[in-house]
Parts: structure tokens; sequence; C-alpha cells
């Protein structure tokens, strides 16, 4: 069975992403917190999944460039469930009219 991660361990596995994020754009806490209005240390402790307002944790997305993350939390509809009732399933034979019956 495998146990569920919490909510501590979820922080901190999104504040490492972030931070190996800004690493890969070379980007320093000082550049992050400047472009998001944020303190440094604020930048810091989401980094290090100490917690933060969800307003500090998407301007951080925002400024590295990541905001399009937030749409994996609930992809778009590309199926229409009501077109699934309508849809029939594929034909296994083909038809023959029947033939009339006798006297008809």
């Amino acid at each position: 069975m495998v146990q569920e991660k919490t909510t501590d361990e979820l922080l901190v596995q999104l504040g490492e992403q972030l931070r190996a994020q800004r690493l890969r754009q070379n980007l320093t806490l000082e550049e992050v917190a400047g472009k998001t209005g944020l303190s440094i240390n604020a930048v810091r402790r989401l980094e290090s999944g100490e917690g933060s307002s969800l307003s500090s944790f998407v301007g951080v997305l925002k400024a590295l460039n990541k905001a399009a993350w937030l749409d994996t939390l609930q992809p778009s509809v590309t199926i229409n469930p009501l077109d699934m009732i309508h849809k029939r399933a594929p034909r296994q034979r083909a038809f023959k009219p029947r033939k009339p019956r006798a006297g008809e």
C-alpha cells in the first residue's frame, strides 16, 4: 500500500521544484523577490516548504514564467460526456433487409 505524502512533505516538494526552476533560470532570490514584490525571506520560506500564501506561490510561478503549471491542476475537458451517450458501438455485421413474410 502506497502511503500518501503529508501536507508538509508536499510543501517541501513544491518548494524544491520552485528552487530548482529558479536556479535553472539562473535567477537569484533577490531577482525573484523583486519581480514578485515579496521579501527575500518570503521567497526563501516558500522554497524551503515552510508555507506561504497562495498569492505568493502564484506570484513566484509568474516570475519564473511557469504559471501554466496551474493548468495541470484541472486540465480542460476534451471530450463532452453527453456526446458519449449518443455514440453507438461500431457495427459488427452488415445489415440485410428482411424478406417480406407470407401474407403481408
